[in-house]
């Protein structure tokens, strides 16, 4: 990282970097699966709903019923697909899950602390994650340590583009009207830093359960505690 630039924003990523990967690939993802079909069916008159199930229609290109639908998405959840109207249904979702108490947001301890720390001294922090800004509120919103969101200036997901593209990353950085060298963005997948770092951003990337390597193309801590600049 060049520690002569001043940092005046820092991105993060959620899964394996302020939270753990386990918490959404064994808590969430399986959860949207169980409920996905009844959720559907259960707010088919919703209009936001609505409008999400005709973007799903839209990605395939066809015009499929309600039940091939939740048959689609419940093959992205399978797969992990990465695609923008299953990500705002699964937060749809999801949200009543949290306001059951039927799960909280998993964030590591160290983030919080660092994060809490980032906001005192008034660099402006910002999550960017392929699940979409409305699942990011909740998981940040329902934690043990409370209501986190108040943490943050702003959230990005996929609509602001693809997190392996180059493309996106400049995208942020115009939206937030700073120059990129001066964004530090904070992940654990070595393509999204890839990315980040050819828009000029700064990176660090966490390797909460492996082994640091000193020659790594981005710098590499641990945990938050161990990031400095």
């Amino acid at each position: 990282m060049n520690q002569a630039t001043t940092i005046k924003a820092i991105v993060t990523d959620i899964e394996g970097t302020t939270s753990s990967l386990s918490f959404v690939k064994d808590v969430l993802f399986p959860y949207a699966r169980a409920h996905m079909g009844e959720f559907i069916r259960q707010n088919i008159d919703n209009p936001t709903v609505t409008v999400l199930l005709d973007d799903v229609r839209k990605e395939v290109g066809e015009q499929l019923n309600v039940d091939e639908v939740i048959h689609i998405l419940e093959q992205w959840i399978d797969t992990d697909k990465k695609i923008t109207p299953l990500k705002a249904l699964q937060g749809l979702l999801w949200e009543t899950g949290y306001q059951q108490g039927d799960f909280k947001g998993h964030v590591y301890p160290d983030a919080v602390a660092k994060l809490e720390q980032w906001h005192r001294q008034g660099i402006k922090l910002y999550v960017y994650s392929s699940g979409s800004v409305y699942a990011q509120k909740l998981l940040f919103g329902y934690t043990d340590f409370g209501d986190l969101n108040y943490l943050f200036n702003g959230y990005f997901d996929t609509n602001i583009g693809p997190k392996i593209e180059r493309a996106s990353y400049q995208h942020i950085a115009e939206s937030l009207d700073l120059p990129a060298n001066a964004i530090l963005f904070l992940s654990d997948v070595q393509a999204e830093l890839d990315a980040a770092k050819a828009a000029e951003m700064q990176t660090i990337c966490l390797v909460r359960n492996g082994t640091i390597q000193p020659n790594a193309a981005h710098t590499q801590v641990k945990d938050f505690t161990a990031i400095a600049f």
